[in-house]
């Protein structure tokens, strides 16, 4: 009887090993990183690669900020690590503030820019500290690619 249980039990430890080697390789397999957008409550939209476990959280992130004062360019994206006091780059979020979420096309405008130019590194001089009512250094648009 425990000879049999023990097989049984070993059969199954065996059939869940191979199941998460499924899922953890054809997540490399298919491809590059997934993005994704999160609406917080605040107003605030992040992208980046989003994990719902153990906690939800985005890591390489990436922040939408808004500039009503340069009519060019309103919207831009900004590397979270380049805002002045300098976060890791990983954000942990409240899942009772997300309002939405959602997966990014892998050839939508903005993985295509982020894929491009993880960093958004500006080529301009980033020695500027940040005054009110005006973009951060490492704030790179959309449209324009850089």
């Amino acid at each position: 009887m425990k000879n049999g249980l023990n097989k049984i039990l070993l059969a199954v430890v065996i059939v869940l090993l191979v199941v998460l080697v499924v899922i953890v390789g054809w997540k490399y397999i298919a491809g590059g990183p997934s993005y994704y957008a999160v609406y917080l409550r605040t107003g605030d939209l992040y992208f980046g690669e989003l994990s719902t476990f153990p906690s939800f959280s985005l890591s390489h992130v990436y922040m939408l900020q808004v500039n009503s004062q340069n009519q060019q360019n309103p919207v831009s994206i900004q590397k979270f690590t380049n805002v002045f006091w300098g976060p890791e780059d990983s954000i942990s979020i409240n899942r009772n503030e997300v309002v939405w979420y959602t997966r990014l096309a892998s050839d939508s405008k903005l993985a295509q820019l982020v894929q491009s130019n993880p960093s958004l590194t500006p080529s301009t001089d980033t020695t500027q500290t940040p005054t009110a009512g005006t973009s951060t250094p490492g704030t790179t648009s959309p449209q324009s690619g850089k």
